[in-house]
């Protein structure tokens, strides 16, 4: 009677192939120094048994523990989820680095940890002595916690740093934020926009501060003003209600505003619903990320999609091959693009170009 397929362990394959349990192991991990004839002794062993190899057997050879840990910020994490916001940026953080890892029979495991906690060092201590993890994908605003980075280098751990360009150990690896920006505002001044507001995210992220530089290269390029034109906000969508007021009511309003969250830029559209300004006709209204809930607003938001999937892939690549390798120097920017919806307009009394 033939062996479930579950049930088959590396056991069973050294068994059948009449080798140890680490020369199994040496031939999953695809290690050197096998002989050909003994490789093909337990390949043709596995493929009899229909074995599949799991991360235990793989981390037999005592190398690699198969493991790429990601940390995303805990409370920020557990308030969209609770408030169902909508927000799909795990979602996607996921989707990159699992496929990737899938690719190189690695696991992709996620935990929460509060960057403001007192206990960070000893709940991060205690995860990677449990996982053991072969690298530490960390995102913003873990990325540039010098505590986080710092114990992560002393352990000799890779990591790589989404939405960090400061220098020192780790990846450095952005979602070209600047330039979206750029890309963003040239959009608008292309539809004859002149009064483009800009609604930033909190000091703590420094992709919120390389946004702000994006618009304000962009509109200077143009030869048009900023002044009294950036308010900042927190992401949310209560802090963005409040930015498009003091930007909507101003003496010489915008014309056009861009949003640094699609919450904000919710939060924008209302505003303007409330004021009895259109969108587009009287206010074009651009955002950031584009989650999945900017597509049934009406009008639907123009949106600067951020590749948090393929970032996320890059970092899981660069973190498997860290141990054939040395790591990037550089910053590495993936960039995004800009998708078009009906929420952009030309500016009110031009015509359409």
């Amino acid at each position: 009677m033939a062996r479930r397929r579950q049930a088959v362990t590396i056991k069973h394959v050294a068994e059948d192939a009449g080798v140890s349990l680490q020369t199994v192991s040496r031939v999953i991990n695809n290690e050197p120094n096998v002989r050909p004839a003994m490789k093909n002794r337990v390949q043709s062993s596995i493929d009899k048994l229909g074995y599949v190899p799991s991360i235990a057997a793989q981390r037999m050879s005592g190398s690699r523990s198969y493991l790429i840990l990601a940390l995303n910020d805990r409370e920020r994490t557990l308030n969209d989820w609770r408030d169902r916001l909508g927000t799909d940026w795990v979602d996607q953080m996921l989707l990159g680095g699992m496929l990737a890892c899938d690719k190189h029979g690695y696991r992709m495991m996620i935990e929460l940890v509060d960057t403001h906690s007192d206990h960070v060092e000893r709940e991060l201590k205690a995860a990677i002595a449990a996982l053991q993890p072969d690298g530490v994908i960390l995102t913003p605003p873990h990325s540039e916690n010098p505590l986080i980075t710092n114990l992560l280098a002393k352990a000799a751990i890779p990591f790589a740093r989404i939405g960090s360009r400061e220098k020192g150990p780790g990846i450095r690896l952005t979602m070209d934020d600047e330039g979206n920006a750029e890309l963003a505002t040239r959009h608008l001044i292309a539809l004859g926009h002149k009064r483009i507001g800009f609604i930033a995210g909190p000091d703590e992220y420094s992709l919120s501060g390389w946004r702000v530089d994006g618009w304000r290269k962009a509109m200077q390029q143009a030869g048009l003003s900023t002044a009294e034109l950036c308010e900042k906000g927190d992401f949310g969508f209560d802090s963005g209600s409040r930015a498009a007021h003091a930007l909507l009511t101003h003496i010489d309003r915008p014309t056009a505003l861009i949003a640094s969250s699609d919450q904000m830029a919710l939060a924008s559209l209302q505003v303007a619903g409330e004021m009895g300004l259109r969108v587009p006709d009287d206010l074009s209204l651009i955002s950031f990320d584009n989650t999945p809930i900017v597509k049934f607003t009406f009008p639907k938001l123009t949106a600067v999609d951020q590749p948090i999937a393929a970032t996320s892939a890059k970092a899981a690549e660069l973190l498997i091959q860290a141990h054939k390798q040395d790591a990037p120097q550089g910053v590495i920017n993936v960039p995004g693009a800009l998708v078009e919806r009906g929420s952009t307009g030309p500016a009110p009394g031009t015509s359409p170009a």
